[in-house]
């Protein structure tokens, strides 16, 4: 993110009016710097990328942990970007519960706090009069949320299904070539979309946490990982996309709900075949999908990356803009 804000600087304050100062930085493994009048994000990104700790920075204060950074300096928004554990949502969920307490708004792409405590944490928000943005915790740059808040408003959106993780769209589109699955992850590890363990991914544990964040924020219910039937890959064979195949149709993993006649909410992540005429069928590689039912409009979709570091920097741009014209 800090490299797009630098690249845009001037485009930003001209189109958007936005102005911004960096005055602090915690980080676990590099360390801590804080001047109130500003940090130079240039030389922080030097000192970053040639493998040196922030210690280094020439001014500032050094030293101070992610909570003191949080409570103790000047900065009104606070960019939470931590690893995500969507189990207990930690430490993300008491970075951002802390920042927003006292009054400072908070963007995030950790999707641990909005599986866990989404609601709770936009009420206090509320309270206390600030924002809490995390658009990139669903397609990362790829704005579903803000899609489903702004440009759908006044639609009744009923349900969705998509493509929620690349991981295993880009290993079902290799295995569709030809590939074996065991050959099409280890090519997905090559290239950096799968993690050495590839459970998240492979077993729908990615696309349950994104399934629960739809129903929740978008749907309004209120669904935990438990609420969700999860299946991942592991059992589809080249056997069997090659029957899907002939049939005229696509293996994808979709995670998806549905609003029921009770108002309940069917969920769920799982392999399904899908027809070629399908607009998620036809989705391939490491990109992602979803598709809205609205009742104004019919099914609305929207395609795009849904991993990448500059992908998950830009929407956090998203988020400080939107802070930025709320403010004015």
């Amino acid at each position: 993110m800090c490299e797009i804000l630098l690249e845009k600087k001037d485009m930003l304050e001209k189109k958007y009016g936005f102005n911004y100062t960096v005055v602090a930085i915690s980080d676990i493994m590099k360390g801590s710097v804080y001047d109130k009048n500003g940090l130079d994000v240039a030389k922080i990104l030097n000192l970053v990328k040639n493998g040196k700790k922030l210690d280094e920075y020439p001014t500032g204060i050094k030293g101070m942990d992610s909570l003191a950074t949080i409570k103790e300096t000047n900065a009104n928004t606070i960019v939470e970007v931590t690893f995500t554990d969507v189990k207990t949502g930690e430490p993300a969920l008491t970075h951002i519960k802390t920042a927003l307490s006292t009054g400072k708004n908070v963007v995030s792409t950790n999707k641990g706090p909005v599986i866990k405590k989404a609601l709770n944490l936009l009420d206090i928000a509320d309270s206390n009069n600030v924002n809490y943005g995390f658009e990139g915790v669903v397609l990362a740059g790829t704005p579903v949320l803000n899609l489903a808040k702004y440009t759908l408003a006044g639609n009744i959106i009923s349900g969705f299904k998509g493509i929620l993780n690349g991981t295993t769209n880009y290993i079902l589109t290799r295995m569709e070539e030809g590939m074996s699955y065991d050959s099409a992850l280890k090519k997905a590890q090559e290239l950096g979309y799968a993690e050495a363990d590839p459970t998240g991914d492979v077993e729908g544990w990615d696309a349950l946490g994104k399934v629960v964040i739809l129903s929740n924020i978008v749907l309004g219910k209120k669904l935990s990982l438990e609420d969700v039937k999860r299946e991942g890959i592991t059992g589809i064979s080249i056997d069997d996309i090659k029957k899907a195949k002939a049939e005229g149709k696509r293996w994808k993993l979709i995670g998806s709900a549905e609003v029921q006649t009770d108002g309940s909410v069917k969920a769920k992540v799982s392999p399904e075949k899908l027809s070629f005429s399908d607009p998620l069928a036809g989705v391939c590689e490491a990109v992602n999908a979803l598709t809205y039912f609205t009742d104004e409009l019919g099914p609305v979709t929207i395609i795009g990356p849904g991993a990448g570091r500059r992908e998950t920097g830009f929407s956090l741009l998203i988020d400080l803009l939107e802070i930025n014209r709320k403010s004015k």
